[in-house]
């Protein structure tokens, strides 16, 4: 008799993710993936290719939910610098208000880079790269209309923009006040204003 799931897979990534996200890949455990989800080990890994395959589509998913639908809304703002300065404070804010200190998910597997298996790296790449190419755009399109200098360089500021917006996403896990991340968050749009 051919096995049967009795769930929702989307639902479970969803659940997982959680699982990832406040604890890491690496301090994840198989048990900690069957208590969230209420799924037996076995049926979790006829459903699943294992840990891993969990993980990377929880990534995926969290890239898809968070970053992807954050960064195709502030698209729509006619103002470039308004556009970056609105993603600074949608970070800053989600820093500041977490009361997990979880940070962001695409972040945590990012300063972990080295332990991931390449396919998770690729995602990683491709998400930092999703933000850093957000910035450049705007950055661009800022130049052509007169609202950033044309002595700004799109791609290495909009490199240096997500870089703050990293240190933003780790150290506001409890190593920097509200203050200190408000200041990195204002200095670096200095570069852009």
């Amino acid at each position: 008799m051919p096995w049967e799931k009795s769930f929702n897979e989307s639902e479970v990534v969803d659940q997982v993710m959680q699982v990832f996200w406040n604890k890491g890949y690496t301090a994840t455990s198989i048990t900690d993936l069957t208590t969230a989800t209420g799924i037996k080990r076995g049926s979790l890994y006829n459903a699943f290719d294992g840990k891993h395959d969990l993980f990377l589509q929880a990534l995926l998913r969290y890239g898809d939910g968070n970053r992807t639908k954050k960064l195709k809304m502030l698209e729509s703002i006619e103002s470039p610098i308004e556009s970056i300065e609105m993603l600074f404070s949608y970070w800053l804010e989600r820093a500041l208000r977490d009361p997990d200190k979880k940070g962001c998910m695409l972040i945590n597997t990012a300063v972990d880079f080295t332990h991931h298996e390449s396919d998770v790296q690729n995602a990683v790449v491709e998400g930092c790269d999703e933000v850093v190419g957000f910035c450049e755009k705007q950055i661009t399109r800022g130049i052509e209309l007169g609202e950033i200098s044309n002595s700004v360089e799109a791609r290495p500021t909009a490199r240096s923009l997500f870089s703050a917006l990293v240190g933003i996403l780790v150290l506001g896990r409890g190593a920097f006040d509200a203050t200190a991340l408000e200041q990195i968050a204002n200095e670096t749009l200095k570069l852009i204003r």
